[in-house]
């Protein structure tokens, strides 16, 4: 164990080989296009609703079928059992998003310039850390949204929390949760960087063990 944590300053400072660096510069584009498609999307489907109602999610603003009405028809539905409004103005972290995915484009870009395996790391790390609470982020705004329901609303219905990925069983309503192209695109790019490590990684431990077959023969 002390050997391994002994062992990181060298291993995080091996170079990537062109491969991994080229899958860096993937990732990087990944990330940027990522910005203009859809992440998520909500679909609701009842009776009344036999087509459903979606709602897309994207980095940067929310997105509603049949030209944006079915916005409107979500938030009488909400309105009918207490939920808030949903309005893209109290989503403030689409304000930023986009600027961060263009900022991990550039912290890729970086890595591939460098080529070591400290700098893809460093991506990796920050990138995963981002969607760690991006993902937290988004099911505290469903928990909050089907908790705060409002005592007067014309039905009464128990507190619920939404599905996040999935489907379930709302009143009359299934509601579909279900991550799109965007976090398609985004789970790529975590596997490039991850690519990318691996290879410089693996790299020089080939090259080590190639280095000392000599001496051992020798010896």
């Amino acid at each position: 164990m002390f050997d391994f944590i002994e062992r990181i300053p060298n291993l995080t400072d091996r170079p990537i080989p062109d491969r991994g660096r080229l899958l860096m510069v993937i990732g990087a584009v990944l990330l940027a296009v990522a910005i203009f498609l859809p992440l998520w999307q909500i679909h609701l489907v009842a009776p009344q609703y036999q087509e459903g109602l979606d709602l897309y999610i994207y980095s940067h603003k929310l997105e509603a079928g049949n030209e944006g009405q079915d916005l409107t028809e979500i938030n009488n539905l909400n309105h009918y059992i207490g939920m808030a409004p949903i309005e893209e103005e109290d989503f403030a972290e689409m304000t930023f998003i986009p600027f961060l995915l263009g900022g991990f484009s550039l912290l890729a870009l970086r890595a591939a310039f460098f080529g070591t395996v400290k700098s893809a790391i460093d991506t990796l790390v920050l990138f995963i850390y981002f969607g760690a609470f991006s993902m937290w982020r988004f099911y505290y705004q469903l928990y909050t949204y089907a908790h705060n329901l409002d005592p007067k609303a014309p039905m009464d219905i128990d507190p619920f929390t939404p599905i996040l990925i999935g489907w379930k069983k709302i009143a009359n309503f299934t509601q579909y949760s279900f991550p799109r192209e965007g976090s398609a695109l985004l789970l790529l790019a975590t596997l490039c960087f991850a690519g990318a490590i691996w290879m410089g990684i693996r790299q020089n431990q080939t090259a080590s063990e190639e280095a000392s077959e000599p001496e051992s023969a020798t010896a």
